[in-house]
């Protein structure tokens, strides 16, 4: 366990939930640092609206699938990270759920894998994480999710899937929501990650990080 686990950023402690609180995912991977090549390719999908990017992010992210298939079983629901219904006007699009298209159409055909965008809704707006504690960050959250149809979740296992992996706060809220509504296990795939010191209790692997080059060259 990191040092910093009972810390939150720049130090403050944790309010007793918080220490307790365990990450409801079962495992957390990514493809590489959010920095250099990978943080231009996805800053060009995501703000820029470069939409080829995302089929340059959807193998990275079939890798980080791959490096998790020992673990799953034969039938996931693959959700990508929601947008809020405002968010997704003005962007146009969710960035998350074109990079998990992108990524399944890199698998074998077959039922193992399932496209899932509308079960996970986004009910209301955030404020933005940036400088907020650790503990602000999940109550900031809290509330923010919705499963849509609780029949198609019951007892089953959910890849959830995010651009970049920043604090865990995102996920671990959706991870959260997915398994109160009955699902039997919820894994994490995000293309980037970014591990805050408030983040070490989480455990995230790096699945790839000898490839940073290829994000650099697209």
């Amino acid at each position: 366990m990191s040092a910093y686990a009972f810390v939150g950023e720049n130090g403050e402690p944790r309010c007793g939930l918080c220490q307790r609180m365990e990450p409801p995912f079962s495992r957390a991977m990514a493809y590489g640092s959010y920095d250099g090549g990978l943080r231009e390719l996805i800053h060009l999908l995501k703000y820029d609206g470069v939409r080829p990017a995302a089929n340059v992010l959807g193998r990275m992210l079939a890798e980080v699938v791959s490096g998790l298939e020992p673990y799953l079983g034969d039938s996931v629901l693959v959700v990508p990270v929601p947008l809020h219904a405002r968010k997704l006007r003005q962007r146009g699009f969710n960035q998350s759920e074109m990079i998990a298209h992108a990524a399944l159409k890199l698998k074998p055909a077959g039922n193992r894998f399932v496209l899932s965008s509308n079960l996970l809704l986004r009910q209301r707006e955030t404020q933005s994480q940036i400088g907020l504690t650790q503990h602000q960050r999940r109550e900031n959250m809290r509330g923010a999710f919705a499963v849509a149809g609780l029949n198609q979740v019951t007892e089953r296992e959910i890849l959830l899937v995010d651009d970049v992996f920043t604090t865990g706060t995102t996920v671990s809220e959706c991870a959260r929501v997915l398994r109160r509504a009955g699902a039997s296990k919820v894994w994490v795939a995000t293309v980037a990650r970014t591990l805050k010191h408030e983040a070490g209790h989480v455990e995230l692997d790096l699945e790839v990080e000898d490839r940073q080059s290829m994000a650099a060259h697209g």
